[in-house]
């Protein structure tokens, strides 16, 4: 292929991404499609703030007013993640103020989430305590949040707001932390205060587990079930006393304690019937967040929303009727999501611990018993043969993190084997295929199988939604709220891998047999697809992705070419990853505000003047990761200089059985290289980054060790005929 025709290859594929995007980016986003517009403002609207409650608080007996809300209003999962990995019942609060994440400054030392949450205090002379100090705290952190943003813009809309409670003075408070109309709660002076403004939000208090706070927290009075009944009860107090055709909202807006769940949302009223409440920012059915409540609350009250918030209007997703038994269905639905986000979010941790190390000390056996140090050279041909296995095998694991969500484990009593039962259950289905199938004859057949599998459920998952991902092993945390749907690190890097993987093994086979240029054109296909689904914005939504993985895949493909990867076209490839990053996201902010990804938002920000606070706090993070886990991400770099040092010297020791791959597969270091490319840039460019390298070589590195032990049995195989040829 000449480079004129590659020239009109890659023109002509770019056309047709071109095509493609903007055919996507003019459609809805996903999940908007057939959704509820947004509520024509009318009537009263009653916000019902407290904290700590979850929907397994919930039931007909215990908390009925709650149910009542479960069964004729609409009702979701929230998650209420702020700054620090607790909420506080003041940092939710002050969320609802900032309509964004904001939080009070706790005393003490260490970890802020195992410091106590100070108590919410009355105003004094209207004007809401420590307010001064709250504003510094917003300040200190790079969310461009304004507290008293919903006081100050009710009021440039000439919306009444009554804050009745310590708790809703803060919601409802002025950018000078005045609040006006303030009621301290009171059940006698309750019906006056609800019929004075058409915006009443109201405190009815916080739930605080005595066993799950932090030390040298006052607790409250009661047991945690006490408590619930109470909060419950004044929930139905402030119904009674609302007026007629009111519109309510329930929102848990913290946590119990030190340990973070998902809370509770209902509404009920004119605009919310029995079923779900949805929200365009998570974009999962039943699921929404804290910054939602304050921009719901704009909407049906008719204040006018500033631009650049976080949050979206939550609808309601009509269910046929309000009967008990759809209301429990409902409610299971949502104590499930409750469940598989609390018990995975503990899980993680220890899963990637040994998953790491279990790989690390299993390739030590290997290399000891490769090198003679355990066995004879018989004992090598079958442990090698082990060692294919357990490598298949052990590349499956994460698409099959994402496959266990298929099966409800966290409903059994014991969480971890329950979830270590599916996966593996997936593991040996995709392994034996991997392994048994037609391709497991080849060296790169296994590896071509597993990473067309890991592709094919990760492509199929934020397709269809990002439901597998949800409260997965390796997949997104809700109780996290750091994404809820399209790819994030982890599964951009098991994406990018499987691709690159996926692309070197079908590039091998068709360069083996003297097919070039169309090893070429497959490459460049896999490789938009990958960019496709990463990137677009109604699916993998993923800024960081395409910019990394378009410098590897298109090494690949000038490799295969046999061009060499000059300055000049390193810079045009970096240069067309940016304007294709830039080019997506703005096409992204042209969409309705609510429709907006991430990507479209930071090009708001860059409007508005705060992008650069956003890089900082992303890269504040990646520093604060790769220094808190020092033994472990301080191997990342390492390791990815061990591979460059490898791949620039294929005769280098520890790389004879990497090098007789190579000879055999005329893509595989090529490949490897792109990868390499990849991963680093990942790394650099990404918040969290230091999560990819690591990622990527879960899947990486054993399916390059499947590919180098297969060629040495081959070799072992070979060396034994000929001994028994010369004895005969």
């Amino acid at each position: 292929m000449t480079r004129r025709a590659l020239a009109v290859l890659l023109a002509s594929v770019a056309a047709v991404l071109g095509l493609v995007g903007a055919a996507f980016l003019a459609a809805p986003a996903s999940g908007a499609s057939g959704r509820p517009a947004a509520p024509e403002p009318f009537g009263a609207t009653v916000l019902i703030g407290t904290g700590g409650i979850t929907w397994t608080d919930v039931s007909e007996e215990d908390t009925p007013n709650l149910w009542m809300l479960l069964r004729d209003g609409s009702s979701a999962a929230m998650s209420i993640r702020s700054v620090e990995t607790n909420t506080c019942p003041v940092d939710g609060w002050l969320g609802l103020s900032a309509a964004n994440r904001a939080a009070a400054p706790r005393d003490g030392e260490g970890r802020a989430q195992l410091r106590p949450c100070a108590p919410i205090e009355e105003p004094s002379g209207g004007v809401v305590p420590g307010w001064s100090t709250f504003e510094q705290a917003a300040a200190s952190r790079k969310f461009d949040s304004r507290l008293g943003l919903l006081g100050e813009a009710a009021a440039k809309s000439d919306v009444c707001i009554k804050p009745v409670g310590p708790g809703a003075a803060i919601a409802a408070a002025m950018p000078e932390g005045t609040a006006d109309r303030y009621s301290p709660w009171s059940p006698d002076t309750l019906l006056v205060d609800m019929n004075t403004c058409p915006l009443t939000i109201v405190d009815v208090g916080s739930v605080r587990d005595p066993d799950d706070i932090a030390e040298g927290e006052e607790p409250a009075g009661g047991s945690r079930e006490e408590q619930v009944k109470a909060v419950d009860e004044r929930i139905g107090q402030v119904i009674d006393a609302a007026p007629g055709g009111a519109d309510f909202i329930v929102a848990s807006l913290s946590d119990a304690g030190v340990t973070e769940r998902l809370r509770l949302a209902v509404a009920r009223g004119p605009h919310y019937g029995p079923g779900r409440l949805n929200a365009p920012s998570t974009r999962q059915p039943g699921l929404v967040q804290a910054q939602d409540i304050p921009v719901t609350v704009m909407s049906l009250t008719g204040i006018t929303a500033p631009g650049g918030l976080g949050g979206t209007t939550m609808t309601s997703e009509q269910a046929p009727d309000n009967s008990e038994r759809r209301a429990a269905d409902r409610l299971q639905g949502l104590v499930d999501y409750d469940l598989a986000s609390h018990e995975v979010h503990s899980l993680v941790p220890p899963f990637f611990n040994t998953f790491a190390y279990g790989q690390l000390v299993i390739y030590l056996l290997v290399l000891l018993v490769w090198k003679g140090k355990i066995g004879g050279p018989d004992t090598r041909r079958k442990v090698l043969g082990i060692v294919r296995v357990i490598a298949v095998a052990a590349a499956s694991v994460p698409a099959s993190t994402f496959l266990a969500n298929l099966l409800p484990w966290w409903r059994f009593p014991v969480p971890m084997i329950s979830i270590v039962a599916a996966v593996g259950l997936f593991v040996a289905l995709i392994a034996y295929a991997g392994l048994r199938g037609p391709w497991g004859r080849s060296a790169l057949g296994p590896l071509a199988f597993v990473a067309a599998v890991t592709m094919a459920v990760l492509a199929g998952d934020v397709m269809t939604g990002s439901r597998l991902q949800q409260s997965s092993l390796m997949g997104l945390q809700p109780v996290v709220a750091g994404r809820f749907y399209g790819m994030g690190n982890v599964t951009f890097a098991l994406f990018a891998t499987s691709a690159i993987l996926l692309a070197t093994a079908v590039s091998s086979y068709l360069v083996a047999h003297h097919r070039e240029r169309i090893a070429a054109i497959v490459v460049l296909c896999i490789g938009v697809f990958t960019v496709i689904v990463d990137g677009a914005p109604f699916w993998g939504a993923d800024g960081g992705g395409p910019p990394a993985f378009i410098p590897g895949i298109a090494y690949l493909v000038l490799s295969i070419l046999g061009l060499r990867m000059t300055w000049k076209r390193v810079l045009l490839i970096g240069l067309g990853s940016a304007a294709l990053f830039f080019g997506v996201a703005f096409l992204d902010w042209l969409r309705e505000p609510d429709d907006r990804s991430h990507l479209g938002r930071f090009i708001q920000a860059i409007i508005d003047g705060n992008a650069l606070d956003i890089v900082v706090r992303k890269a504040e993070q990646n520093w604060s990761i790769l220094l808190g886990n020092a033994p472990l991400t301080l191997l990342v770099p390492a390791a990815l200089l061990f591979v460059i040092y490898v791949l620039a010297r294929p005769t280098s020791w520890g790389s004879k059985g990497l090098g007789k791959s190579f000879d055999k597969a005329p893509t595989l270091r090529a490949g490897l290289i792109a990868l390499v490319i990849t991963l680093t840039i990942g790394f650099l460019i990404n918040d969290s980054g230091t999560a990819i390298p690591a990622v990527g070589a879960t899947v990486a590195v054993p399916l390059i060790v499947s590919v180098v032990v297969r060629n040495l049995e081959e070799d072992l195989r070979a060396v034994a005929g000929t001994r028994r040829a010369r004895r005969s």
